[in-house]
C-alpha cells in the first residue's frame, strides 16, 4: 500500500523477531486452527479468535482487503463429539447426529466471535468436507515411506523423519502419542501418531484403503490448510498449547507429504489464559463461556459487552498470559467510555497505532496510542475520523447509535433537569438522573462553554 512499515513477526519456528516477507503480495495467506465444536466455545478459545483477527486486519492494511486469504478450520471430528451425538441423538445414524449437533456450536461460535468483533475468515471448512483430501495426504504419506498400517490403524512414523521436533525443541525420545484415539503397543516408535483408525459400528466412519474409519486429529488440518492455502503458506497461527503435538505433527505431514522445506514460513501462538489468577476448569468453578459472558451474570454478577471482553483481551500483549478477571473487565469498559463514536470517512489508521501493530502486534502500545487519540478527538472533532479509522484497525470503533426525535428529546430534558439541580447544589439528585440515565446506557460528558465559563453537559449512547 506504499506507506505502511514494514511488518516483524515473532516467528516461533525460528524463536526470533522477522520481517515478514510474503510469498506473494498478491495474496498473503493465513492459517488458524479454530475450534472443536463439541460445546460452546470458552473465553480461552476467544483468544486466538481475536488476536489473529487483529492480524488479518493488519494484514488487510498493509496489502489490501483482496489480497488477504484467511482459514479458519472447524473440527467437527471427535471422541468427545462422538459421545454427545450419541447421547443426544440415540435414534439417529451417527454421522447425521454428529451434524446436528456441531451445527449447533458451530452457529453459536460464529455469533459469539461477531460479538467478539471478528471479521468472518475467507474460508472456514469444516473437517468432514474435507476427508477424501486427508486420505490423499496419508496415501503420499505411505507410498514415501512415511507412514505404515498396524492394528487397525494408519501411523506416522516420526523416526522417517530426520529433522522432527523442530517447532517445539523436543528430542524425539521425549515425544509422546499425540492423537485423540487410543494408541497401544503396535507402535514402531512411542511418538508415532495416528493418520486414520478403522471405525466401530457405534462409531463415525468414512470408507478409504484402509477401511471404514475415521481420521487422525492432525491430519484435518494438513488437508484443509493445503486445499485453501497451498503446500506452502505465509502464517500459520494458534493457541501456545497447540505447539506439541498439534502443530509439530502437521509440519511433519504436511513437509514429508509435499516433500517441502517448510509448511508455514512464519508460525504464531498466543499465550495461555486464566479466569481470576487461576487455570480455567469446570472443577475449579471459574470455566466461562464466550455466551456466557455476554449473555448470563456468570463473571462479575452481570452481562459484558463483546467490545469490552474485546478491549480486555488485547490489553495484554498476545504472546503473554493473561488474567481474565473482572477487575480487567471493568477496565476495559472505562476505558471504553471515554472513547467517541466516529465515522472514518476516507481517514487511514494513525501511524503510531499502525507502528505498534506491525511490531509484532503490539496491542498494548496500540491502544494506549489510540486512548490518546481519543482523547484528542473529544477535544478536536476533527481528529474523529482518524481515531476511528485507527480503532477499526484494532476491531474497537465504537458504534453510532440512530436514536429516535422524541427519545432524544427527553433525554435533553433530563440533562438540562440535572443542570439546574446542579446550579442549585442539589448534588445527591443530580448524581441519581446521571445513574439513571448511564444504567440506559446514556453517557454524560461535563464540561465548560469556553466564551462563558458555564457547565455544558454532552452525551451519546454506549454499546
Amino acid at each position: 500500500m506504499g506507506t505502511e512499515p514494514q511488518l516483524k513477526l515473532y516467528n516461533t519456528l525460528t524463536r526470533e523477531k522477522v520481517d515478514f516477507q510474503p510469498i506473494d503480495r498478491e495474496n498473503v495467506r493465513l492459517y488458524v486452527c479454530g475450534p472443536t465444536v463439541y460445546d460452546f466455545a470458552h473465553i480461552g478459545n476467544g483468544r486466538p479468535a481475536i488476536v489473529f483477527d487483529v492480524l488479518f486486519r493488519l494484514l488487510r492494511q498493509v496489502y489490501g482487503e483482496s489480497h488477504v486469504t484467511y482459514a479458519r478450520n472447524i473440527t467437527d471430528v471427535d471422541d468427545k463429539i462422538n459421545a454427545r451425538a450419541l447421547r443426544d441423538h440415540p435414534g439417529l445414524p451417527l454421522n447425521e447426529a454428529i451434524r446436528l449437533v456441531t451445527e449447533k456450536t458451530e452457529t453459536q461460535y460464529y455469533q459469539d466471535t461477531t460479538a467478539l468483533g471478528c471479521l468472518e475468515p475467507t474460508v472456514q471448512p469444516r473437517a468432514t468436507d474435507n476427508i477424501a483430501e486427508m486420505i490423499e495426504i496419508i496415501e503420499k504419506l505411505i507410498a514415501r515411506g512415511h507412514a505404515y498400517q498396524a492394528a487397525g490403524e494408519v501411523l506416522f512414523d516420526t523416526k522417517s523423519m530426520a529433522d522432527y521436533g523442530q517447532l517445539s525443541k523436543r528430542n524425539l525420545d521425549e515425544q509422546q502419542a499425540g492423537a485423540r484415539v487410543a494408541v497401544d503397543a503396535h507402535k514402531k516408535s512411542p511418538g508415532d501418531f495416528v493418520l486414520w483408525k478403522l471405525s466401530a459400528d457405534n462409531e463415525p466412519g468414512w470408507e478409504s484403503p484402509w477401511g471404514r474409519g475415521r481420521p487422525g486429529w492432525h491430519i484435518e488440518c494438513s488437508a484443509m490448510s493445503g486445499r485453501y492455502l497451498g503446500d506452502v503458506f505465509d502464517i500459520h497461527g494458534g493457541g501456545l498449547d497447540l505447539i506439541f503435538p498439534h502443530h509439530e505433527n502437521e509440519i511433519a505431514q504436511s513437509r514429508c507429504a509435499h516433500g517441502t522445506d517448510v509448511m508455514a514460513n512464519v508460525w504464531m501462538h498466543n499465550g495461555f489464559l486464566q479466569v481470576e489468577g487461576r487455570k480455567m476448569s469446570k472443577s475449579e468453578g471459574n470455566f466461562v463461556t464466550i455466551y456466557e459472558l455476554l449473555q448470563t451474570e456468570k463473571l462479575g454478577g452481570r452481562t459484558w459487552p463483546g467490545a469490552v471482553l474485546r478491549l480486555a483481551m488485547l490489553m495484554t500483549h498476545y504472546r503473554e498470559p493473561i488474567d481474565f478477571s473482572v477487575k480487567r473487565l471493568e477496565e476495559a469498559e472505562r476505558l471504553l467510555a471515554k472513547w467517541p463514536a466516529a465515522d472514518i470517512g476516507n481517514a487511514k489508521p494513525d501511524a503510531t497505532v499502525l507502528a505498534a501493530l506491525a511490531d509484532d502486534l503490539n496491542t498494548v502500545v496500540a491502544i494506549q496510542a489510540l486512548h490518546a487519540l481519543a482523547q484528542a478527538a473529544n477535544a478536536d472533532a476533527s481528529i474523529l475520523p482518524v481515531f476511528a479509522a485507527s480503532a477499526a484497525l484494532l476491531g474497537l470503533l465504537p458504534e453510532k447509535v440512530e436514536m429516535d426525535d422524541a427519545v432524544a428529546s427527553e433525554i435533553d430534558a433530563r440533562v438540562r433537569a440535572r443542570l439546574e439541580l446542579l446550579k442549585a447544589k442539589n448534588f445527591a439528585e443530580a448524581d441519581k438522573i446521571r445513574d439513571v440515565l448511564l444504567a440506559e446506557g446514556i453517557q454524560l460528558k461535563d464540561g465548560k462553554d469556553p466564551a462563558t465559563g458555564e457547565r455544558i453537559t454532552t452525551w451519546e449512547v454506549k454499546r
